[in-house]
């Protein structure tokens, strides 16, 4: 469902007059995106709800800092990413979770890969294309470690900037890019093990 066209400046102005239906207006019209936001973040509905909540609240309580060199959508994408990260380091994490070595390729003495990479059916922006396997590429995320499933995240799918990453997260840029090369390295391993056989 597309949503309707709205004058920013407008609502921004009614927000700070703390105007309880233009909050009202805010939630219906960024409600969706918002969520479909936290979603990718949090593996739990209930979490991704609670996130989106969270931000609202975040929104209307900071909407003084507000500022109009970038969108409203911007500006609430921001705090939803954040709020969803807020909640992630909430949730108990295992060591043992957060090991991705496994997944990463190997080499040998002489620089060759133990495993090659398999040749996919179909040249990777037309598979790309195909729903379901975007539905793949979906879950296989979910299975990456959350260090490096966050900074996929963020990265590939948000097309947030590294140092908006960095400081999201706190870390540094490099740390950033280090995280980013191993997760696409791990994603490709578990995409050649699922796509393994296929075609042939």
């Amino acid at each position: 469902m597309s949503v309707l066209p709205i004058d920013e400046a407008v609502l921004v102005s009614r927000l700070r007059e703390k105007d309880d239906e233009a909050f009202a207006l805010l939630v219906r019209t960024y409600a969706g995106r918002l969520l479909r936001v936290a979603r990718r973040f949090l593996n739990s509905e209930e979490d991704a709800r609670d996130a989106v909540q969270d931000a609202f609240v975040s929104a209307f309580r900071s909407i003084g800092s507000f500022k109009s060199t970038s969108s409203l959508a911007t500006w609430l994408h921001r705090i939803v990413v954040n709020s969803a990260l807020m909640r992630l380091r909430t949730i108990k994490r295992h060591p043992e979770d957060e090991d991705i070595d496994d997944l990463l390729p190997r080499f040998a003495a002489d620089g060759h890969q133990v495993a090659p990479s398999v040749d996919w059916p179909l040249p990777a922006d037309e598979m790309i294309e195909r729903a379901e396997t975007r539905e793949l590429v979906r879950k296989l995320i979910d299975q990456l470690p959350e260090t490096y499933r966050t900074v996929l995240i963020m990265r590939d799918i948000e097309e947030m900037s590294t140092e908006d990453t960095a400081k999201a997260l706190g870390i540094n840029g490099n740390a950033v890019k280090v995280r980013l090369h191993r997760a696409r390295q791990a994603l490709r391993t578990l995409l050649d093990r699922d796509l393994r056989g296929v075609g042939q």
